[in-house]
């Protein structure tokens, strides 16, 4: 039988892992070895992978949640009110490494430890910053010696409430439209899905006839951008209808001076009035055109509009007269999601960073600080935490999601998907949302802090 050899760095005789004292080899696979840092020229313990049959745990299939109108669980899921943003194209996964790999590899810094003073079996520290990838496809033969997280985050105040399942395909929007009951979202599977919040069942399925791209809430109305299109709604007359003239995906949306805007895949954007006097209610008042690749977000804040693009940039718009005022050249490459905080504007980029913009004393805007993170950034989302502390919610593209505390950017804990999470969106109450593109829409709730137990002096 040949014999397995484990090469170190050190100038003693290799020697086979099943070289053991006398009594025979031990069952029990040694967890130093494991994590790469057993020193031990004869160990007693089994320097080897153990058996899959006794140790494959599977990911647990827990029921749903129920999120109620007092905050509290009980059984399916929650929601009613967000900001609005825009969704970000797909992205490309880094290729799947191998378990092997896996177990070699840490994102946290390294420490070279002194030789153990026992080969007792000790349980890893899962402190680490990445999600096990064979976990989560639920077959992870490490069980507590792996190195990676067994868990969907990590972080504290707050935790996951419900999983709504029934898009096919990438989430690329979620809107909770006022003095509703309703949860909406859409998909590149080509519709639009209404979720009760007390229930979290799905009440009805909207076909779109097209993949959608974006969509926002304001108000009663419900914007979905589609090719060519957008759809709206109108929760309380039931009414809907379909505006024309975009060209291409409609990739984001936003409502500002009682206007919608729309930015489209070749780079226009669309503005629609509303109106009381037309039918439909909204009519064209202008195309927008400046950026030279397809417009995939915009905000407004201080009487501005700003559209990001694939071509790099960010342009400022007036809000009133609907003109240039400046163009923004701090990425070197797509510019996904755009924030306002504050007196900020926050800018994230598949360049990898994620850049904070102030004004200038001449009226520009320059970059004050810039965060650099592993992967591209896709969407960002902004809320308050329990404690009404401001929370950076910042979408990458490695699947997960960052939560950092502005305005030092501290991170405060990651939320794990089996890809990447296309869109985030905020609402009441400290409930936030993300949707990842296996089509998964999860919802999440910000804990309210232990109270302060005072004690009456005597």
């Amino acid at each position: 039988m040949a014999t397995k050899v484990v090469r170190r760095h050190t100038n003693r005789p290799e020697r086979s892992v099943y070289a053991r004292p006398a009594g025979g080899p031990s069952k029990t696979v040694c967890t130093f070895w494991a994590a790469g840092r057993c020193t031990r020229e004869f160990c007693r313990f089994l320097h080897a992978d153990a058996l899959p049959s006794s140790m494959n745990p599977q990911i647990s299939k827990k029921s749903s949640l129920v999120w109620t109108n007092d905050g509290t669980a009980t059984g399916k899921g929650n929601a009613c009110n967000a900001n609005q943003k825009s969704n970000a194209p797909q992205k490309i996964n880094a290729p799947q490494e191998s378990n092997a790999a896996q177990t070699q590899k840490s994102n946290a810094p390294q420490k070279i430890n002194a030789p153990h003073e026992s080969n007792a079996p000790q349980k890893s520290n899962r402190t680490l910053k990445n999600v096990c990838k064979f976990w989560v496809d639920g077959n992870c033969v490490k069980g507590d010696r792996c190195l990676y997280l067994h868990n969907w985050f990590r972080g504290e105040g707050f935790s996951i409430l419900a999983k709504l399942q029934g898009h096919t395909k990438a989430v690329t929007g979620i809107a909770l439209p006022e003095r509703t009951n309703k949860l909406y979202s859409t998909s590149k599977d080509g519709t639009a899905r209404v979720w009760d919040c007390h229930t979290g069942e799905c009440g009805s399925v909207i076909d779109l006839g097209g993949e959608a791209g974006s969509l926002i809430s304001e108000g009663p109305w419900v914007f979905a951008g589609v090719p060519n299109l957008v759809k709206v709604w109108n929760t309380e007359t039931n009414s809907e209808f379909n505006l024309d003239g975009p060209v291409g995906q409609v990739h984001a949306m936003v409502v500002g001076n009682e206007m919608l805007f729309a930015g489209t895949q070749n780079g226009d954007i669309c503005v629609w009035k509303g109106s009381t006097e037309t039918n439909p209610p909204f009519y064209p008042a202008a195309t927008l055109k400046g950026h030279t690749g397809a417009v995939v977000c915009l905000t407004v804040g201080r009487n501005r509009l700003y559209s990001g693009s694939v071509d790099h940039t960010i342009k400022v718009w007036d809000l009133y007269t609907l003109q240039g005022v400046l163009t923004l050249n701090g990425h070197s490459g797509a510019v996904m999601s755009l924030l306002c905080w504050d007196q900020f504007l926050l800018s994230c980029s598949l360049d990898d960073t994620i850049k904070v913009w102030a004004a200038t004393e001449g009226g520009g805007l320059e970059v004050t600080y810039t965060h650099n993170e592993e992967q591209g950034v896709l969407d960002l989302a902004g809320m308050t935490d329990a404690e009404s502390k401001p929370i950076l919610l910042s979408s990458c593209n490695d699947n997960s999601v960052r939560i950092y505390e502005l305005p030092s950017f501290t991170e405060r804990g990651r939320l794990f998907a089996k890809q990447e999470v296309r869109t985030v969106e905020v609402g009441p109450g400290g409930l936030f949302f993300s949707g990842d593109a296996t089509g998964l829409l999860s919802v999440w709730k910000w804990m309210d802090p232990p109270a302060v137990k005072v004690e009456e002096s005597s």
